[in-house]
């Protein structure tokens, strides 16, 4: 299946927008080359739903999903959603995108830790710390 590890769309957005100090993109880019990325099916209709994108962005984008390991909702990531959004403050599609890390076992990167701080189990990864 790949590499353990589930990218957010926001670091998605910021690699392809070259939007990160070059250490940073380095890290992003050593995870990619262990594997075709994870995603969420959460964060493919977020990024190609970005509704600022250009056409040439969502271009980019397809071929950045097509090469990834696009992770579908189950029982099992609806029920642990299910179960974060009640224990938990957070947004229905990042409650999808951390039960879909939390179910696979995968450390999530994301830049918005704050997003999914304290969800139990749930390793996050910040590579701007």
């Amino acid at each position: 299946m790949g590499a353990r590890y589930i990218l957010d769309t926001n670091i998605i957005i910021y690699y392809l927008k070259g939007q990160m100090s070059s250490n940073i993109a380095a890290f992003i880019e050593e995870r990619l080359f262990l594997g075709n990325p994870n995603l969420s099916v959460i964060t493919e209709i977020e990024l190609l739903g970005w509704k600022s994108a250009s056409d040439e962005q969502i271009e980019v984008l397809k071929d950045f999903i097509k090469n990834s390991n696009v992770l579908e909702l189950n029982e099992n990531i609806k029920n642990k959603a299910i179960e974060v959004r009640r224990n938990y403050k957070i947004k229905l599609p990042d409650a999808l995108i951390a039960a879909t890390a939390l179910v696979h076992d995968f450390e999530l990167i994301t830049r918005n830790t704050k997003d999914f701080e304290n969800i139990a189990g749930l390793k996050i990864k910040n590579p701007w710390d």
